[in-house]
């Protein structure tokens, strides 16, 4: 069981997650659980999670609609 969770919200964030990602990451805090929830990003955002991302993190949260 994790230690920590944390939920990283984003839209629209292709440049950055990877950043936020590897910030939290090397938070020293171990166990930790990380969960993305993607917002309907529409500028490739999915596509970086899927392909960077997913290996880094506990789980992604894909929404199929934009949920403001």
């Amino acid at each position: 069981m994790p230690s920590l969770s944390v939920v990283i919200p984003c839209y629209n964030e292709r440049t950055t997650v990877r950043r936020i990602v590897d910030a939290v990451r090397d938070c020293g805090i171990a166990p930790l659980e990380i969960i993305v929830v993607d917002d309907c990003s529409t500028d490739g955002t999915r596509e970086v999670l899927a392909s960077e991302i997913a290996p880094l993190v506990s789980k992604i949260v894909y929404h199929d609609k934009n949920q403001g």
